[in-house]
């Protein structure tokens, strides 16, 4: 069985809708997938409404909020969400309204360093989507200045690029209680990149985390046998999924190329079924 738990669609910085997300996985031979947009949850109900074409095709409700910790981040998947909670659209939206401002920013120092890119085309690049950084290195590259997008991202903006800057976010431990809050698993997204990972599990298990990304885009097998003897050791569910944007082509990962095992399926909607029958 196929299946891919972490996607991004055109609500986020995807570089397809859900409704086409959709229609890729179900073509791909996909049998379950999450749509899991960066701080928005405007891609999952047109999922869910393309999805009732492929019933083959099971599709999880889900986000992935960004936090904040010293010298890095910690992104938070958020599965089986409702996706209709008040409090968690407000909050969802002041994270973006975040990113919207930290952009203006990083187009500034960009123009300091002779890069000058346009708010507007920017805005044109994400649509309807939460403004991302995939977004800025999509208009550097058009420019002319790079050679790729990737190439914009390790030259200026990534966390030690020349135009790189910071913005307000949750703590991992707020994202996880309001994911759990509203009806969802949490699961730590992509963790190898996590300075002292293994004190911060303990810290996010109490306050609701159920799961660690232990298959994951470019996670060797050393790495993904270390992730997931962490996931053992804590009693957590080892998920996984490619975090497709489609934007990078051929050096991205595909829709559906990480294998994940089907059991951490089972073991997702098996607590997910036991959660909905306790707060019946």
């Amino acid at each position: 069985m196929k299946i891919d738990l972490h996607l991004h669609s055109t609500a986020s910085d995807g570089r397809f809708s859900s409704q086409e997300l959709i229609s890729m996985a179900a073509s791909s031979g996909l049998e379950a997938i999450a749509i899991t947009d960066h701080d928005s949850v405007e891609g999952v109900a047109p999922a869910l409404l393309a999805a009732q074409k492929f019933p083959s095709l099971k599709v999880i409700p889900g986000v992935e909020v960004s936090t904040d910790v010293p010298h890095g981040e910690v992104h938070i998947l958020g599965y089986f969400i409702n996706y209709r909670d008040p409090e968690l659209i407000s909050k969802l939206e002041k994270l973006r309204t975040t990113r919207r401002v930290r952009a203006r920013r990083m187009l500034d120092k960009l123009a300091n360093l002779g890069i000058h890119i346009e708010w507007e085309r920017v805005q044109e690049i994400a649509g309807d989507g939460s403004i991302g950084r995939p977004h800025i290195a999509q208009a550097i590259f058009e420019r002319g200045y790079v050679s790729s997008p990737k190439e914009a991202f390790v030259k200026y903006i990534s966390r030690e690029g020349p135009a790189y800057v910071e913005r307000k976010k949750m703590t991992p431990e707020q994202a996880v209680e309001l994911v759990v809050k509203t009806d969802g698993l949490p699961v730590l997204a992509h963790p190898a990149d996590i300075d002292h990972l293994e004190e911060l599990i303990p810290r996010l298990q109490k306050v609701g985390l159920v799961g660690i990304e232990a298959y994951y885009n470019g996670y060797q097998s050393k790495l993904v046998k270390y992730l997931a003897s962490l996931a053992h050791k804590y009693g957590l569910i080892a998920s996984g999924g490619s975090d497709y944007h489609g934007l990078e082509g051929v050096s991205e990962t595909t829709l559906g190329g990480v294998a994940v095992p089907f059991e951490c399926l089972e073991q997702l909607f098996a607590l997910a079924r036991q959660r909905a029958a306790l707060s019946r």
